[in-house]
């Protein structure tokens, strides 16, 4: 059993609107930065956190915060407290998370591991 915090399914139909997956088109790039995530091993590239502890509140999965990150990066929002609110009212976010929506808090974490790790030496 893992010890993050997990999002609903995609597929998941709400009294709010249809399921996620049907309000995003197929081409849309959200798409793209969860199937490249997806594939990541974040652990191996050095992504603290990629292993839940056993005691403790349970944290964001890495993966589910780079995703945020990334999609933040490519539609120039930079700013943790706007991704915080884009991850509250934005299909596309609520989509790539599976409805999560961090608060700021965890959000530059995110991004510090993630500079940390881009500016390691790519191993052969």
């Amino acid at each position: 059993m893992p010890r993050f915090i997990e999002g609903q399914d995609r597929q998941q139909v709400t009294l709010m609107s249809e399921c996620l997956d049907d309000v995003i088109a197929d081409d849309n790039p959200v798409r793209v930065i969860g199937a490249f995530v997806g594939e990541l091993d974040l652990t191996k590239l050095g992504f603290e956190g990629g292993q839940p502890a056993a005691t403790g509140r349970p944290s964001y999965d890495p993966g589910d915060l780079l995703k945020v990150y990334i999609y933040g990066y490519l539609n120039r929002v930079q700013s943790s407290r706007r991704l915080e609110r884009e991850c509250q009212r934005n299909l596309e976010l609520r989509w790539l998370t599976g409805r999560l929506a961090p608060d700021f808090r965890p959000l530059p974490t995110s991004a510090a591991a993630t500079a940390r790790v881009a500016r390691r030496p790519a191993a052969n």
